[in-house]
């Protein structure tokens, strides 16, 4: 069987005030938005090129970011490591996940720091 590999995704989110319940994995707010953060992260990376071997991602925190406006988003992704996955190429998904949101600026209603996005780095 393919072994699991893991790799990290960050970004900020400029229009998600953070608050101090999103640093509570059991509060209402962290849940619902975690849930928002799945929607939109999985289907960017089923359409990328790792789609046919992403498994999912987990939300491992959100973190007061730069402005008031500004939530840090925090994840670890997963991927079925075999044969037909040449390699991880990170600077290759960097590129892909930089295109499908628009050069780093939108991520379905949120908006993005173009400087915030990091693919396993």
């Amino acid at each position: 069987a393919p072994a699991v590999k893991n790799f990290t995704l960050n970004f900020t989110i400029t229009n998600l005030q953070f608050t101090a319940d999103l640093q509570k994995p059991s509060s209402r707010r962290f849940k619902s938005t975690e849930k928002v953060m799945y929607h939109y992260t999985d289907s960017l990376l089923q359409k990328s090129s790792i789609g046919p071997h992403f498994t999912g991602c987990k939300v491992t925190g959100f973190r007061s970011g730069r402005h008031r406006d500004d939530t840090k988003v925090d994840a670890v992704c997963s991927y079925k490591d075999n044969a037909r996955l040449a390699r991880f190429d990170r600077e290759k998904l960097y590129q892909e996940l930089s295109t499908m949101t628009n050069n780093v600026t939108k991520l379905g209603h949120y908006s993005l720091d173009r400087s915030s996005l990091y693919v396993d780095g």
